[in-house]
């Protein structure tokens, strides 16, 4: 599923999408019905930003964690985006919603204005390549989906990864890609350190126990 050059910055539009959030609360199919299925990396970086500063909304980790996923896997196989009708039609609140995003903007922003087209060509170019950036995004939102919420950083680790190659493969910027699966490589090793630790605690507490 090939993505279209985007004329106007991403920045822009999203800080546009923002502003318009109605004040009730919005549903994560009219966000699909407003990027349209064209816009799908849009989307995913849109899903992303809430995740990059410390705000708590709970169930958005496995909503918005469970569309990315399903735009990676539309994208691996060419086919159009289906969200089933459970996730499709949730309520979100967009009174905690739009903060979030407001605040989280300027780092898009920031990301954005690092982006260089044409950088790394063979990394955003089309074939199996390809395969693997969209295997990237469907990694990054099972990171996102990952139950270690409360945990500083979880959930910021996999949303920079999947904001670098969202991004990336927006701008056709083959190091922004490259951050993005770099990214996914570092949340791999903090989840694995969180999950050692852990059991580690675990073993030392049921010693002192048992002892």
């Amino acid at each position: 599923m090939k993505e279209p050059m985007q004329a106007e910055p991403v920045f822009k539009k999203l800080r546009g999408m923002v502003r318009s959030l109605p004040p009730g609360g919005i549903t994560l199919s009219e966000l699909i019905r407003r990027v349209g299925n064209e816009g799908l990396l849009i989307l995913t970086a849109l899903l992303t930003l809430v995740f990059l500063i410390p705000v708590s909304i709970p169930g958005v980790s496995t909503v918005f964690g469970a569309a990315i996923l399903l735009i990676g896997v539309s994208r691996l196989f060419g086919r159009e985006l289906w969200v089933p009708a459970k996730l499709k039609h949730r309520l979100i609140s967009t009174s905690k919603l739009r903060p979030a995003l407001r605040k989280a903007l300027p780092w898009l922003y920031r990301i954005e204005r690092v982006c260089k087209p044409n950088r790394i060509q063979w990394l955003v170019a089309n074939g199996s390549i390809q395969h693997l950036n969209n295997a990237g995004l469907i990694l990054g939102a099972v990171l996102l989906m990952m139950p270690f919420g409360l945990i500083p950083f979880s959930n910021t680790f996999p949303a920079v990864a999947l904001l670098f190659l969202a991004i990336g493969l927006l701008q056709r910027d083959g190091v922004s890609v490259l951050l993005g699966h770099v990214s996914n490589v570092v949340t791999i090793l903090y989840f694995s350190l969180l999950i050692g630790g852990g059991g580690l605690a675990a073993r030392e507490l049921f010693n002192r126990m048992v002892g």
